[in-house]
């Protein structure tokens, strides 16, 4: 028999409440687990494992001495979302992207926001991920990020909060569609017992996107990846075969006459698009990092003239940055005159000394990111961390209090996942993809990560975390 755990009556769990019975939009899955054998779905994820090493979904852990590829673990048990639920977060996801949008357009072009003193200008202009080179740059629909990544999670009392905005190459994509057809494929009496939502055609929505991001006809469109080492080069060129574009690197691309041309066995081809997977800094060695080994000669120069576009476009970091998130709701105010449909994980600045105070008196609570940091590392989770670490802590905070900041530690909502214990409550967030073009475009869902160590509140792959298939049930959806 299944062995189930229950979640705890202290957490939001997404599918069972604390008397151990199933929230009504899960009923259909709960009965159909509760008479399945564990060694059965045991059996299933191995299948699954199998499949993953076959087609090759792996990543690379940075800093691993071995250098070895890993799977990102694959979880059985979807996380399912109603339709209601979903056209809330669609709508404040679409108004969080539009007011993103608009704020990297102002802030490189008249500086509405900043002179308005709605966000100190320091705070932008001085920011590692502003960029001076693309100030009065217009690009075409005004449009700097195509793709965008938002986090979401949900606290104990199911509220949604957007953890984060990742607008600079927001990777995770390719596990959302290869969870889909993994589970299809696995469990297909299980999408009879409920209208779900598709995610299929997210390559040809990304498409559409990139060729709309041009006011050229009929562009070419590229992927540019970094290469085979880096950790989602499998994302890359699952991404570029499921569009039917060209997956390229920088050999592979040169500028001439004001043009970005690509190295075809016909002779050169001009590129009119290119999604880039590759930083800022080493995009174009004569415009950024000299040494870059990854870059093309002269891109930025073309990207300026309108000769190319590049999606994201480049200086999208600074509206990620953990330093201007927590100013995203006022933006929202200020370019829609709307209020925020999500609200955002309150936050301290530890740039100002109050909140600076505070952070360091309250450090066994909260948790610390630094600013420009991403995958889960450089952060302390307080109620996790040693007396030593977090003295340690302590003094990186008041050497660079500019590099952190602060939130209170939520209990992320719990959804069972299938672990050696049988199905237990994990911890989980979700990462919705949004498409920015002629319109803004989402499929239903995203990408559910899962903290697959008992209590860890650390949903990242490179810090052991998994994914699992997220469902958004049909019924109502427009």
């Amino acid at each position: 028999m299944l062995r189930i755990h229950n979640p705890s009556p202290d957490l939001y769990d997404e599918m069972l409440l604390a008397d151990g019975s199933s929230r009504a939009h899960y009923s259909p899955f709960w009965q159909w687990l509760k008479q399945t054998d564990e060694k059965h779905i045991q059996h299933k994820r191995e299948e699954a494992d199998l499949l993953f090493h076959r087609v090759g979904i792996t990543f690379n852990v940075y800093g691993e001495q071995d250098g070895a590829e890993r799977l990102i673990p694959f979880d059985n048990v979807p996380r399912i979302i109603p339709a209601s639920e979903w056209q809330m977060l669609d709508r404040g996801i679409r108004q969080r992207v539009t007011a993103l949008n608009a704020f990297l357009h102002d802030i490189y072009h008249e500086q509405h926001i900043l002179k308005a003193k709605v966000i100190p200008a320091e705070q932008v202009l001085a920011n590692d991920q502003y960029q001076p080179c693309m100030q009065g740059v217009t690009l075409h629909r005004r449009i700097y990020a195509h793709i965008t990544g938002v986090d979401l999670i949900r606290n104990n009392n199911g509220d949604y909060y957007v953890l984060e905005d990742n607008l600079r190459t927001p990777s995770g994509v390719s596990y959302m569609l290869e969870n889909r057809k993994m589970m299809m494929r696995l469990y297909p009496e299980l999408f009879s017992l409920q209208r779900i939502a598709p995610v299929e055609r997210y390559p040809s929505l990304l498409l559409q996107t990139l060729r709309e991001s041009t006011p050229v006809d009929n562009p070419c469109v590229v992927v540019l990846t970094p290469g085979r080492f880096n950790s989602a080069y499998f994302e890359h060129s699952f991404l570029a075969q499921q569009m039917g574009v060209e997956l390229v690197e920088n050999a592979d691309l040169f500028v001439k006459n004001g043009r970005v041309f690509m190295r075809t066995t016909a002779g050169p081809r001009q590129i009119d698009v290119i999604y880039r997977r590759i930083d800022d800094a080493y995009l174009d060695p004569l415009a950024f990092r000299p040494d870059s080994m990854l870059g093309v000669p002269g891109l930025l120069s073309v990207y300026r003239d309108g000769g190319v576009v590049l999606a994201n476009a480049v200086g999208t970091g600074v509206a990620d940055d953990k330093s201007i998130y927590p100013y995203v709701p006022d933006m929202i105010r200020f370019y829609l005159s709307e209020e925020p449909i999500l609200n955002n994980v309150p936050t301290w600045q530890c740039r100002r000394p109050s909140e600076m105070s505070h952070v360091l008196a309250n450090l066994p609570e909260l948790v610390v990111k630094e600013v420009h940091g991403a995958g889960g590392y450089g952060m302390l989770i307080g109620p996790c961390a040693t007396q030593q670490q977090l003295a340690d802590f302590a003094e990186r905070i008041k050497a660079r209090p500019d590099n952190y900041i602060a939130q209170p530690t939520l209990s992320l909502s719990t959804c069972p996942t299938f672990v050696e214990s049988g199905v237990a409550p994990r911890h989980i967030d979700l990462r919705p993809f949004v498409l920015t073009g002629r319109e803004i475009r989402l499929v239903p869902g995203g990408l559910t990560r899962v903290a697959l160590t008992e209590g860890s509140l650390v949903v990242n792959s490179s810090q052991g975390g998994g994914t699992k298939d997220t469902w958004v049930l049909e019924d109502s959806l427009c």
